[in-house]
């Protein structure tokens, strides 16, 4: 859980180096897929590892997607895959 909430964090932290006009919309976007996924089982390794991955990698598509400096995800990087 608190893996989960530091990338969730992170994921906003990223948001905010995004376009005024385009933050509320993946700050929403974030949240509503962190709650879609508050049910997976915290035991299950495989599962959450790869809902980390996504998370990462959709993270780096987006501040691609709107010419920010990928390299802004490397703390976010670092927490989703130690």
């Amino acid at each position: 859980m608190e893996k989960a909430l530091r990338i969730y964090g992170g994921v906003l932290r990223l948001v905010r180096r995004l376009p005024k006009d385009s933050r509320p919309y993946y700050a929403k976007y974030a949240r509503e897929n962190f709650v879609n996924y508050r049910e997976v089982d915290a035991n299950d390794a495989k599962s959450l590892q790869e809902l980390f991955h996504r998370a990462y990698n959709h993270s780096v598509w987006v501040l691609n997607k709107y010419s920010v400096d990928p390299s802004a995800a490397d703390k976010l990087r670092e927490i989703c895959f130690k």
